[in-house]
This record gives structure tokens, C-alpha cells and sequence, in this order.
């Protein structure tokens, strides 16, 4: 059973779609990850762990914007590789086709083919990985092989209450994609994109149905919730309060990375791609 306590809830009626520099470059680049300017960012090595809809992406570009490292989330990662039909991408596609889960061995190789890269030699944002222990110890063992431990590991607390709220009220256009929030809406109204001229009724993807939205929350509770222990006891946790205004949360994100030491210098410094 799943822990539920409410609260009020902030969401926006309408999410527009690729409207912040971040998301345009997130679009531009080859890989689907956002890069950064090499030369204007923080350093850190950053994992962004809490439960779908806990706002992870949303304050990963954020972060981007801010401090310029570059947000690597496996889910992009691994689409490029099966578009651009690398090694990895094959194998990877070779695993999705027969309905098996991608090896994390697979996905650990592209992970550290992107922390190849020269803006990614200054820091960067994992998103979406690890999800469980295994993963976690694995992705310790790789970082260490290429000389870049883990700074901080940032976990998003979100009610389980106020993340079924948000998600299954997720409303999106077939049109253009804009996604909207029916508990913004005016009450009693037929939900309708606004953006559209022809104004198209609104529908519901099966990932935001409620029943789909527990499931994932039982999945993350079982499977990658325990990983905050785990690091805690590497001194590495940090615990932030990410229900609110975007602008709230990004705060307490921002200060909470503030209290992190500055990283030590590596011994072995990740080759960068030329």
C-alpha cells in the first residue's frame, strides 16, 4: 500500500511545449541530451532521484540553464543510440524488440560514452539512473574507473497523493502536444486545447492513467526508493521538499547543493571526445 498524505496542489493549466532554452537545445542537439558550454559550469556530478512526476526533468534543465552542466538522461541516451545504430543502440534495440529489458551493461556503456564528452568532463546531471541497487553499485564501480565520483545525490520528496493528482489529471492535445491539468481547468468545462485553432477535445495517454500512475509508484517504491539509504551512507544524500512552484522548488534545490563541498579534484580526469 502506498503511503498517501495530502496536500495542496500547484499546477500550471497549460505546460507549453519547448519554450525554455533549455528545452530548445535539449531538441537541437544530436544526442537528445542537453549539453552545456564547456567553461561555465559548477563542476558537480549530480544523480536527481524521486518518483515519476516528482518534477526531476523540470529542475534538471533548470539546473542546466543555471550552472551549465549537461542533464544526461538515459531514456534520451538510449533513443540516440538505437536512431544513430551504434554498437550499443543495436543491442540495446535488439533487447526492446524481442520485449526484454535493456542489459545494464548496455545502458552503463552509453553512460559512459557520454561522459566522454568534453562538456561532460566539467560535471553533469544523471536523470532517470540508476533505479535500483544493482544499478547504483555498478554505475559507482564505472564513475570510479574514469575518475569522477558522485558529489551529491539529490532526492525529491513529492506526496504520493499529490503525484497521482498531477499525472492521471494530465490532459494533452493530439494536435500539438501541449499538455494541460484538469484540476486547472474551470469547472464543469469540456477540456479543450486553447492553443489549436480548430480547438480539439483533450486526451488522456494511457501512462497517465491513474491505475498506471500507482503501479510506477509501487515500482519505484520497491525498486529505487531504498537507494536513499544506500546513499546516505555514502555521505552522498541530499533530501529536498519538491512539491510547490517551480520557482520554490528550484530555490531549495539551488541551496542545497550550495552546502556541498567543492569537489575534489579527480586522479583520472574522463577522456574527452575530440
Amino acid at each position: 500500500m502506498l503511503p498517501v498524505q495530502r496536500r495542496r496542489a500547484s499546477i500550471p493549466w497549460a505546460r507549453p511545449r519547448c519554450l525554455s532554452v533549455a528545452q530548445r537545445q535539449r531538441e537541437a542537439c544530436t544526442g537528445l541530451t542537453l549539453k552545456a558550454p564547456v567553461g561555465s559550469v559548477s563542476g558537480m556530478r549530480i544523480v536527481l532521484m524521486g518518483a515519476p512526476g516528482s518534477g526531476k526533468g523540470t529542475q534538471s534543465q533548470r539546473l542546466v540553464e543555471r550552472f551549465g552542466i549537461p542533464q544526461i538522461s538515459t531514456g534520451d541516451l538510449l533513443r540516440s543510440a538505437v536512431a544513430r545504430g551504434t554498437e550499443y543502440g543495436r543491442r540495446a534495440k535488439a533487447a526492446m524488440d524481442s520485449g526484454q529489458l535493456v542489459a545494464d551493461e548496455i545502458v552503463l556503456g552509453i553512460i559512459r560514452e557520454r561522459l566522454a564528452e568534453r562538456d561532460a568532463a566539467h560535471g553533469f546531471i544523471l536523470d532517470g539512473f540508476p533505479r535500483n541497487l544493482a544499478q547504483a553499485q555498478a554505475l559507482r564501480t564505472m564513475l570510479a574507473g574514469i575518475g569522477a565520483p558522485l558529489d551529491a545525490v539529490v532526492l525529491f520528496e513529492v506526496d504520493y497523493a499529490e503525484i497521482i493528482k498531477r499525472i492521471s489529471g494530465r490532459r494533452t492535445c493530439p494536435q500539438c502536444g501541449r499538455v494541460f491539468n484538469l484540476h486547472d481547468a474551470s469547472s464543469g468545462s469540456t477540456p479543450r486545447c486553447d492553443h489549436c485553432d480548430d480547438h480539439p477535445p483533450l486526451v488522456q495517454r494511457r501512462d497517465d492513467e491513474e491505475g498506471t500512475v500507482r503501479r510506477r509508484l509501487e515500482v519505484y517504491e520497491r525498486e529505487t526508493r531504498p537507494l536513499a539509504q544506500h546513499y546516505a551512507a555514502q555521505g552522498l544524500l541530499r533530501t529536498i521538499d519538491a512539491d510547490g512552484p517551480v520557482e520554490e522548488v528550484t530555490a531549495r534545490l539551488v541551496a542545497t547543493l550550495s552546502s556541498v563541498p567543492p569537489a575534489q579534484p579527480s586522479a583520472h580526469a574522463p577522456q574527452t571526445a575530440p
